[in-house]
């Protein structure tokens, strides 16, 4: 069974996120913390990898609470 989930760079992800309102608040070694504030806010933990593994990200976006659907139209 192939995952739908891509492998990414870090900075792809990053860059993603930005569009849905997530900021970098802080790096500690290779993980990135990144935040959306409001009503809804959530913090999320990017690895600084080479590439971030599938279900790696599948569970970033699950924190995040964004379907796979809407961060692929962001890549």
């Amino acid at each position: 069974m192939g995952s739908k989930y891509p492998v990414l760079k870090p900075n792809e992800i990053i860059k993603a996120l930005n569009d849905f309102g997530f900021r970098v608040i802080s790096q500690k070694g290779s993980h990135i913390k990144l935040r959306r504030e409001g009503s809804d806010a959530k913090t999320v933990i990017v690895p600084n990898h080479y590439e971030v593994a599938r279900g790696t990200l599948q569970s970033i976006l699950e924190q995040a609470g964004i379907t796979l659907e809407e961060f692929l139209t962001k890549l």
